[in-house]
This record gives structure tokens, sequence and C-alpha cells, in this order.
């Protein structure tokens, strides 16, 4: 399915990500490089996985959000068991997405035996974006609309617009059909556009459908 002209737009507005040791991704965050170095290597390279960290972490650790409240010990946790695989995947980001998807809904299972207030204290505070910048959207306006929208929206816009991944890459990963990934996305750029009162701007940026 092709992005529409005004989502598209829509992207060129998105807060910017915290890049390793910024925001976030503090002394929770143990270097990828320096953990590859204490496990044995599967088929991929050192250098493989630390450019996919590079790439996908950031990203990674927002979609782990939607669910739980230690999204950067998932985060690392899956690059730890990419680490070990033996046979390399097809699609090692979609492959990350997938362990991290599972691991943030156990994670969540598990904080939920904790207090509410416990889980109310911990999220306090917890920046997911850089500041605003030039057009890019307010970052805490952003987080805002973002917690509001169900868990089938937020992930489908996670993954679609910070991940980059295709509706049909989304739908193998949630377990679910293209169609119903693709009214998630929509339902929730709808809901964002309402909430945030802003519009989108004229100039578009490339995506992959």
């Amino acid at each position: 399915m092709a992005v529409a002209p005004r989502d598209v737009a829509l992207f060129a507005t998105i807060p910017s990500l915290p890049p390793k040791g910024e925001g976030t991704m503090t002394a929770g965050f143990t270097s990828v490089g320096s953990s590859i170095g204490t496990h044995r290597m599967g088929i991929l390279s050192p250098e493989s996985v630390t450019r996919l960290w590079d790439e996908c972490g950031a990203a990674l650790v927002l979609y782990a959000r939607g669910w739980c409240e230690t999204p950067e010990d998932v985060v690392q946790e899956a690059f730890l068991l990419l680490v070990r695989q033996t046979i390399a995947p097809d699609n090692p980001v979609g492959w990350l997405y997938r362990v991290v998807r599972n691991r943030a809904i156990n994670a969540a299972r598990s904080r939920g035996r904790q207090s509410r207030r416990e889980t109310a204290v911990a999220a306090q505070g917890e920046p997911w974006f850089n500041a605003a910048t030039g057009d890019r959207l307010d970052a805490a306006a952003a987080t805002a609309a973002l917690k509001h929208l169900s868990i089938a929206e937020r992930e489908a816009i996670v993954a679609r617009l910070w991940g980059g991944l295709t509706f049909d890459e989304i739908a193998r990963i949630s377990g679910s059909s293209t169609s119903t990934v693709h009214r998630c996305y929509r339902r929730g750029l709808a809901a964002l556009r309402e909430r945030l009162g802003k519009s989108c701007p004229t100039k578009e940026k490339p995506m992959k459908s």
C-alpha cells in the first residue's frame, strides 16, 4: 500500500529520537560493541550487529515503550539474542522488531504484578524524543499524543514512521493482516492530527511502502 502524500509530509515533522548516550539511552544501555566482546558471535559479524544497533536501536526503544517501562533493557536483550544466533535471520530488522515486541509484552505482564503507584512514578519524566527543532512537532506534545493512541495504533505508527517498516512487515510481526495494520495506521494518524492540531508541511520525503 502506498503512503498518501500528506502522510509522507507528516514524516518530515516527527520528532527525532535520542541517539545512544542521550535522553532515555543513558546508563541503562550497555554499548553493543562492548557486549559483543563478552558473547560468542554467531553468523552475524560484530560490524553488522553494531550497524543494526546504530540504525535501529532508538526506534526499537520507542517501539518497546508501547508496552513496557523498561524498553532499553528489552532492546539490549534482543540484540544480545541476535548476537547468539547461529543462523542469520532472513530479515534481521524484522526479526529484532518481533523479538522486542514479544519481550516488551512479557515485561509488561511482569510489571503488572507491581503496584500502580510504582508504575506511574516510573513513567514520569521519561523523554521519548529530542527537543523540537525547526518545523518538527513539539517533543512533549508528540509523546503525549502517542500515549493516547491504542496499542495497535501506536505500534503501526511507530513501526511505520520511525522504524520505516512496510505494512506487510508490521502485519507479520504483529500477527495481523496488512489491511488491519493499515486501518490502525490511518486511525492513528487521524488521532495525532486532531490531538496535535498541527497541519502538515508541504515538503515531501520519499518513503518505502
